[in-house]
């Protein structure tokens, strides 16, 4: 459990029984109910970037499915490869 040996639980067991005495199972509930709600605003921030994440990817895939030439209209199906001009050396 969380990586320690029985008798180093055993140890951290005896000195919460010196340190909080009768107050013990008062103690415990306060950092269980601590702990839960550490888990569920943890759990919330997750959920949020989940969210995120997908929308970033949904918008992602939205601009991959555009095409990435505009097409117009009035612009001829076939248009004539451009020329750069004639050089015409100086007389």
């Amino acid at each position: 459990m969380f990586g320690l040996s029985p008798f180093e639980l055993s140890v951290i067991g005896v000195i919460a029984v010196v340190l909080f005495g009768g107050n013990l199972p008062e103690v415990a509930r306060k950092f269980g109910s601590t702990y839960a709600q550490l888990r569920r605003s943890l759990t919330d921030v997750q959920q949020q970037f989940r969210e995120a994440q997908a929308e970033a990817s949904r918008a992602m895939t939205i601009e991959d499915k555009s095409p990435t030439t505009p097409s117009y209209e009035d612009e001829p199906e076939e248009a004539a490869e451009p020329t750069a001009p004639k050089f015409k050396p100086p007389r």
